[in-house]
């Protein structure tokens, strides 16, 4: 059999993107912006999230909104409609954004007047949560009817963020959804991450996730 070398694309990778990843966060630091890359499955309430949370806190941060999708810009549509920065990431068939993607976006949407860029990642639970962008923070939204056994499913994305939303909580009753073991499966992966149930379209735990939102972007701007 010929001998052949094999060669560890995948770590120098993620090691070079790890440092692009620090590199854009100290520049955020310096200007005082604070970026949360939120994350989740296709269909999760993502973009109603995001908009509620705008219309909440629109009149106090300045926000703007980076939103990734493989193709069409409905979402960008939806938020500029609100009265904010938005632009539209295309990211060429690729599920996920990298450190480079997201600094090439925050250039795109001009961060010198933000208080708050939120990067809304391609919809899934697995690309994503392998690359740090450069985020201060990191979110993602479950929604009731995906089950609460998704922390299980895919660790990974669990283990790195720093909140969980679990939307849709209106309709639990009509879903074999544990809140209580959706939560424990949550710190068997990560014990440091808070879990919040909310409802986007009704307003139900909003108030707790603008709140955690507020201290995160104050925190980040005072230190």
């Amino acid at each position: 059999m010929d001998e052949f070398k094999v060669l560890e694309i995948k770590q120098s990778v993620f090691a070079d993107n790890d440092r692009q990843a620090r590199l854009l966060r100290a520049g955020l630091k310096e200007k005082k912006v604070f970026l949360l890359n939120l994350m989740s499955s296709p269909g999760s309430g993502k973009t109603t999230t995001l908009a509620r949370t705008i219309e909440a806190l629109r009149q106090e941060l300045r926000i703007g909104v980076m939103e990734a999708d493989i193709d069409s810009d409905v979402d960008a549509r939806t938020i500029s409609a609100l009265g904010v920065k938005a632009i539209q990431l295309h990211t060429g068939g690729m599920c996920h954004l990298d450190a480079e993607m997201t600094r090439q976006g925050l250039e795109g949407l001009e961060t010198g007047d933000l208080d708050l860029a939120i990067l809304e990642n391609v919809g899934n639970l697995v690309c994503p949560a392998e690359f740090d962008t450069g985020a201060v923070k990191n979110a993602v939204i479950l929604s009731v009817p995906e089950g609460h056994d998704k922390p299980l499913k895919y660790p990974l994305m669990f283990q790195v963020c720093d909140l969980v939303l679990v939307n849709k909580i209106d309709v639990a009753p009509y879903f074999d959804f544990d809140l209580e073991k959706c939560t424990e499966y949550v710190h068997l992966r990560n014990p440091r991450a808070r879990v919040l149930p909310i409802c986007a379209k009704t307003g139900e735990g909003m108030a707790e996730w603008y709140d955690w939102l507020r201290a995160q972007v104050r925190e980040w701007q005072q230190a």
